[in-house]
């Protein structure tokens, strides 16, 4: 019965931490035009003697930005540059995806355990 419990507690997990990183894949999506922005990245961690899933720390990424020359900008400098966002919307939409597709994963995880605990329940009424 436990383990039945610990493998709903697990597809739990599995699915807020997936959901934590869809947040900021679409945060990344919306902010993709936004001059300066950096990508955010989420790592996942496991809880120590849980097994549980936890988002990480969310990081941004330091990779360079890139530079963007458009003299009309009110950001623009003297030679007509600002810096841009490094958010590249095929990898967030790629991220998404797989992070919508562990979701689904998880959520039929958690639906199987909850009707094998249905029909333990059952089996131990009769």
């Amino acid at each position: 019965m436990a383990d039945l419990l610990n493998s709903l507690a697990f597809a739990a997990s599995g699915m807020e931490a997936q959901a934590t990183r869809l947040r900021h894949v679409s945060e990344n999506i919306a902010n993709a035009d936004t001059p300066g922005y950096h990508r955010k990245t989420l790592a996942f961690e496991t809880a120590l003697g849980s097994g549980l899933v936890i988002p990480g720390p969310v990081r941004l990424d330091q990779s360079q930005l890139p530079r963007v020359y458009a003299p009309s900008h009110p950001l623009a400098d003297d030679a007509g540059y600002y810096d841009g966002s490094n958010v590249d919307i095929v990898i967030e939409i790629a991220d998404a995806r797989e992070a919508q597709r562990s979701y689904e994963a998880n959520l039929k995880l958690f639906d199987q355990a909850r009707q094998m605990t249905q029909s333990l329940f059952d089996l131990l009424r009769r």
